[in-house]
């Protein structure tokens, strides 16, 4: 007798791994990893990789509904354009085989069209929701067209059957944001905990690290007038600084201006996670300026490699949440005199550290992956 049939799940996201490295890309792909064995995981994303719009992947198999638009700007904002050419691709679901739509929320406009979509097919639309924005924000980040920007936030909010939000404070904004109606499964971002124990420090040895996306709201910006500062004060501190974004070559020529070529390292080049692992245990402390985040995935790794976290006040930065729970963990107002005294505190600081991690340890079993992927699987009903 044949076995039932699994399950399609098609997945919408304008960005994958591994063509695109980030914590949304490092999520999508630890879950496809472990949902692949209840269900037939079909990427719908723009035209990454050269060649044929259908291509089959280790954990997925990857569709192309529009070529490849950059998501940028200049200066770093999400691109208008990309999302129009993106949400305009997604009609091509109205052909597509699957059981459940599932899709990222950013940068909106997609999801108007999904709903469309999943109504048209009769089937169920879930989207995953990492952070919420708001209307003063939008206003601040694109002037007065952020007014739409949040109309198309306030509209894809209303729209899914189901929204999978990335933690409790995303949930907790997207309630506030829809009067309660939204229908939740928090399901935060996990870390594999064996696979950060078990590798080993590499490169060369740092005061501090930071990772994430060279993107403005990321603040690395501050970092680096941070340090700066600290050696103006006499304290020759070194950073490596991992990741790649439209702000790369702005921030290299800040760091150049700031005195800080020799002191700060750049690393763009970084895909494994192995690798990635290696470089920050090979520092002294973590460093997370980032104005907003709606999670803060590189935070938690940092702490499983036993790293002291700083990161700011902001109010936006959801990340704060994981470093209170912590307790090497400092949390400073978001300007470059405070991060600069708690990065020089944190440095001093040499306290610590078997019973420290054992507790942190402890703490950290509740964002494996493997209970994530359960979640998940549920608010897909597969």
């Amino acid at each position: 007798m044949r076995g039932k049939r699994r399950p399609v799940v098609a997945l919408v996201t304008d960005s994958i791994y591994p063509y695109h490295c980030g914590g949304k890309e490092s999520r999508y792909y630890e879950l496809f990893s472990r949902l692949n064995d209840r269900a037939e995981l079909h990427v719908y994303t723009m035209n990454w990789w050269q060649g044929a719009r259908r291509r089959t992947g280790d954990v997925a198999t990857f569709h192309a509904v529009c070529r490849l638009h950059s998501m940028y700007v200049s200066g770093g904002r999400r691109s208008i354009a990309q999302a129009v050419f993106f949400a305009l691709g997604c009609l091509r679901l109205l052909a597509a085989r699957f059981d459940v739509l599932e899709a990222d929320h950013m940068p909106y406009l997609q999801i108007l069209v999904l709903r469309l979509v999943a109504t048209v097919r009769r089937k169920r639309l879930v989207v995953t929701w990492h952070e919420v924005w708001g209307k003063d924000y939008w206003r601040q980040y694109l002037g007065p067209t952020g007014l739409f920007a949040w109309l198309m936030e306030w509209l894809a909010m209303r729209v899914p059957d189901h929204i999978i939000a990335a933690s409790s404070q995303t949930a907790e904004r997207l309630l506030a944001a829809t009067k309660g109606r939204a229908r939740l499964t928090v399901a935060p971002n996990g870390i594999d905990l064996d696979a950060i124990r078990t590798c080993p420090p590499c490169g060369n040895p740092v005061d501090i690290v930071a990772v994430g996306r060279l993107i403005e709201h990321k603040r690395i910006d501050m970092l680096l007038d941070a340090v700066a500062q600290l050696h103006a004060s006499g304290d020759r501190i070194t950073c490596r600084i991992i990741g790649d974004g439209p702000g790369s070559a702005a921030l290299h020529a800040r760091a150049e201006s700031l005195g800080l070529a020799n002191a700060v390292e750049f690393r763009h080049d970084v895909r494994e996670q192995k690798e990635l692992y290696g470089l920050m245990k090979s520092a002294r402390l973590f460093a997370f300026p980032s104005a907003r985040e709606g999670f803060g995935i590189a935070v938690l790794e940092a702490i499983a490699c036993g790293l002291p976290v700083v990161t700011t006040s902001a109010p936006d930065n959801l990340a704060r949440y994981l470093v209170a729970d912590y307790a090497r963990g400092t949390i400073c107002n978001p300007t470059v005199a405070a991060f600069a005294v708690a990065l020089r505190d944190r440095l001093a600081d040499r306290r610590g550290c078997a019973d420290d991690r054992a507790q942190t340890e402890t703490w950290l079993a509740g964002f494996g992956w493997d209970r994530t992927a359960s979640a998940v699987a549920g608010a897909l009903r597969i």
